[in-house]
């Protein structure tokens, strides 16, 4: 069986640091900056400019990969009322949960 090169192959850092970075800035919106000082704090030294590269290489297939594995909503649905006043007059509130 062949074994299949790894998308971070030729890269200076291994594939987790990779993709450490690359989940810090689209899944938390950090700066560049603030996941370069991040992993500095970590022990690894790594420009904003290379971190930016590896988000316009690896960003797609990341996002892709997440949104496959979010779970899908179901057919049932609960629906959940509630009544409260403000200043004086009472609302309903619904709220649905999958």
């Amino acid at each position: 069986m062949k074994k299949s090169k790894s998308l971070c192959h030729g890269h200076r850092f291994p594939a987790g640091v990779i993709s450490c970075a690359v989940r810090w800035y689209f899944r938390f919106q950090l700066s560049l900056r603030d996941i370069e000082e991040l992993l500095f704090e970590r022990g690894v030294i790594v420009t904003y400019e290379t971190i930016r590269c590896w988000c316009d290489k690896f960003g797609k297939g990341f996002a892709h990969r997440v949104k496959a594995a979010r779970c899908k909503p179901g057919s049932t649905w609960h629906l959940d009322e509630m009544f409260v006043t403000l200043r004086g007059e009472p609302y309903l509130l619904w709220r649905a949960v999958d």
